[in-house]
């Protein structure tokens, strides 16, 4: 029987993508918000992005290798802007508002178009409904859902930076069915990718897997063994509704 739909956030619920002028923008605004903060880079900005690049990519070669997530103190302090000598003490208390800058400007996010009514037939179906994301930020996610004017239709969000799991570990999946009060036979995981969503969804027992491609799937999927398919593919978030629908038919059939 299935009662639960949960859902990835960014490439799932809302496109996002990088680019030249998203890069930009968070670069400069970082070094603007760093000198708020009486914290001078001493370094141009192209020196500064050189650097921050190198940082993110230690962040990930360490994430990526134990499926955690540290908190954003932890990543713009240890790894991200560990080179430029900042004081812990200074930069510290700013680490969240940097995190929250970073997710909103280095990517572009949009939500996807037909996400508020495949939400509502969901719902009208009485599926209980959850995200879980990655995300560097503690509390980005919540506050873009509201902005989209989506929030209210979960019952539990669950990210990486609060538990410190990371997808594809199949604990950030048990912490959200546990918050939802849901088995994982009983439910069904929508997210773009493969190597994070399909992989940790079904490792976690989830019922079903449905993949919808974004603009950073291929990216993300690339050189992986995909030790498990999705169970459905869709182009638009909306055809969610339906697969659930025919679900719940055969299960009365």
């Amino acid at each position: 029987m299935i009662t639960t739909v949960l859902f990835d956030m960014g490439g799932t619920l809302e496109d996002i993508f990088v680019d030249s002028q998203s890069q930009k923008e968070a670069i400069a605004k970082l070094r603007d918000m760093l000198l708020q903060y009486g914290l001078d880079p001493k370094v141009d900005l192209d020196e500064l992005k050189l650097r921050v690049d190198e940082g993110w990519k230690r962040y990930g070669a360490y994430r990526d290798s134990c499926d955690v997530e540290l908190k954003p103190v932890e990543i713009w302090c240890d790894y991200v802007l560990a080179g430029f000598g900042f004081p812990r003490q200074a930069l510290a208390p700013h680490c969240e508002e940097i995190a929250h800058m970073w997710e909103v400007t280095h990517y572009h996010r949009c939500l996807r178009p037909r996400v508020v009514p495949m939400l509502e037939g969901l719902k009208e179906m009485g599926m209980k409904l959850g995200v879980v994301s990655n995300t560097a930020a503690l509390y980005q996610v919540f506050d873009v859902l509201e902005e989209y004017g989506i929030r209210d239709y979960f019952q539990d969000v669950t990210l990486s930076s609060v538990t410190g799991f990371r997808k594809p570990c199949t604990d950030i999946f048990t912490v959200a069915l546990r918050e939802m009060q849901s088995l994982p036979e009983e439910s069904v995981y929508v997210g773009d990718t493969v190597s994070r969503d399909v992989i940790g969804s079904k490792r976690a027992g989830f019922a079903k897997a449905i993949q919808i491609c974004s603009k950073l799937t291929q990216e993300k999927d690339t050189g992986i063994r995909r030790e498990f398919e999705p169970d459905y593919m869709v182009e638009d978030i909306y055809d969610v509704y339906p697969i659930v629908r025919q679900l719940k038919e055969n299960e009365i059939s």
